[in-house]
């Protein structure tokens, strides 16, 4: 008989240890939290003033950004895959459509950053068709910004935040915090050719899922 019950008890306990090894393979570890980017003074085709004459100029060009690598892509590589996003005055590219190399494209969510968690299997996104067919919309109120026409500021919307799929199809989210150098709490008193410096708060998914 007692031989009998020690079976048992060991027959029990085994089971309760494969029961509790089979438990912790079925359970998925919870990943790492990912990290929040910022990137301070990205010029988009910063304004020129000639001393001489007073008159404003440009360059014309956007400057070409990776959210990958969080840094200022040359102009030379504008063809490549290396970029993600870029910046010319109030107009932003993706690098995904039909005037572009990768495969990247965006939409606008209208929510706060950090309630954005997830990017809907169903969402559809938006691409650069032409120079007149970009995926986020230019024009005052039509995207990302708004234009105050009585002290000449650019504003980020609140509530609007750039999801951009990246070139290699990698997915983020992108808060344009403000379009001056510094981020002043005041742009008003900002100088002409303190506008078009770009100052964003984003997070980046590497791994090819669509959550955040």
């Amino acid at each position: 008989m007692k031989i009998f019950s020690l079976n048992v008890i060991l027959l029990l306990a085994t089971c309760l240890f494969i029961f509790s090894s089979c438990k912790e393979d079925d359970e998925e570890p919870t990943p790492e939290p990912l990290t929040v980017e910022t990137a301070s003074n990205i010029v988009g085709d910063p304004i020129q003033v000639d001393p001489a004459t007073g008159i404003p100029s440009t360059t014309g060009n956007f400057t070409l950004f990776s959210l990958r690598e969080n840094k200022v892509i040359a102009n030379t590589d504008s063809a490549s895959t290396n970029w993600d996003i870029g910046f010319r005055g109030t107009s932003i590219i993706v690098n995904g459509g039909a005037i572009r190399t990768g495969k990247g494209g965006a939409y606008i969510f209208e929510g706060l950053f950090d309630e954005l968690e997830e990017v809907s299997e169903a969402q559809v996104f938006d691409e650069d068709n032409s120079e007149t067919d970009l995926a986020i919309p230019t024009g005052s109120g039509n995207g990302w910004y708004n234009y105050d026409p009585t002290t000449h500021v650019i504003s980020p919307i609140a509530g609007k935040i750039l999801v951009i799929r990246t070139a290699d199809e990698k997915y983020a989210k992108v808060e344009i915090v403000s379009y001056y150098k510094n981020a002043p709490a005041d742009p008003t008193t900002a100088a002409l050719e303190d506008s078009r410096h770009y100052t964003l708060r984003y997070v980046v998914q590497t791994d090819g899922s669509k959550k955040f």
